[in-house]
């Protein structure tokens, strides 16, 4: 088996590929490594003037190596090992959208902490009942998630579902691509 792709070598391929140096982009994509990205590491905190970040479809199990990342609004984790979203809270105050669909997330407390967050994506993941459910409904800003997928929704039929995930999160507008309707 190849040796995994580091984060240093694939912001190396990057800056090849897209003839400009990371230290002044706005939109570094990192997804579809191969061989798979295994692990995010402090060159991240390099990356000052990334406003969206993708490490999809990698290989990742958690997230760390983000502390400096203070412009960052759209981070994109889909599709890696990701088992809680433990890590995310140095992005508390700018982070605006999260997208981790397709993981094994189990549980989503550092949510709470999310105080800019408006756009989570968490669909098709291990969640499976209303008390993590309902962490959603503290972050301040989150307007749309994605949610279809998990334990807890397809145990229910969708328009309960709906209905019930509708009235947990007041200031929900988008519930998996559909405008909500109160």
């Amino acid at each position: 088996m190849s040796k995994p792709t580091s984060i240093k070598d694939a912001l190396a391929k990057w800056e090849d590929r897209n003839k400009q140096p990371v230290a002044t982009a706005t939109d570094i994509g990192l997804q579809f490594q191969y061989p798979p990205i295994e692990k995010m590491d402090p060159i991240l905190n390099s990356l000052t003037e990334c406003q969206k970040l993708s490490l999809s479809s990698n290989m990742i199990e958690k997230i760390s190596g983000i502390s400096g990342m203070k412009n960052l609004r759209v981070l994109s984790l889909a599709r890696n090992n990701l088992k809680t979203l433990n890590g995310i809270e140095p992005l508390a105050e700018t982070l605006e959208e999260l997208w981790v669909s397709y993981n094994n997330i189990e549980k989503i407390k550092p949510l709470e902490a999310m105080k800019a967050l408006k756009v989570f994506y968490i669909s098709h993941n291990v969640i499976k009942d209303w008390a993590e459910f309902n962490r959603m409904a503290i972050p301040p800003n989150l307007s749309e998630i994605c949610f279809v997928g998990n334990i807890l929704s397809e145990n229910m039929e969708p328009a309960l579902f709906a209905s019930e995930a509708i009235r947990r999160l007041p200031n929900l507008k988008k519930l998996d691509g559909e405008p909500v309707i109160r």
